[in-house]
């Protein structure tokens, strides 16, 4: 079987980072636009869509900037899902970068679920693409 290959996506988000780190860091913010409900246990959380369920650990964080979890179907690989958010000092303009693994013929799919999800998370916080 191919190994997965690492690929970033890039959006622009006109929120603040403050908030726009709510909605990634926690798990009801996560439940409002990247599943259809979430649940966190300290590190651990479990996100569901239509009715299946899928684990993750939260591997790492940084405040008003990143997550990284890692799904427990890869755990002990290299494989994680990370947003970063960052801001622009000169024009001020809010990106949330995403960084995801997916086997090289997924890769298309996978980039359209994160564009689907940055989409719900525009709507949730009334955030248009700049």
């Amino acid at each position: 079987m191919a190994e997965k290959q690492k690929y970033h996506i890039e959006y622009l988000v006109k929120a603040s980072v403050e908030m726009l780190y709510q909605y990634i860091s926690t798990a009801s913010g996560l439940g409002e636009w990247f599943s259809d409900a979430a649940v966190s246990r300290g590190n651990a959380y479990t996100f569901i869509w239509a009715g299946s369920e899928e684990e993750a650990t939260l591997i790492a964080r940084r405040e008003d900037s990143l997550v990284r979890f890692r799904w427990k179907a890869d755990e002990g690989e290299k494989y994680y899902f990370e947003i970063k958010i960052e801001e622009d000092e000169l024009t001020g303009d809010v990106s949330m970068t995403i960084t995801d693994f997916a086997y090289p013929e997924e890769v298309n799919e996978a980039r359209q679920v994160w564009n689907n999800s940055v989409v719900n998370l525009r709507n949730v916080i009334g955030a248009q693409v700049s």
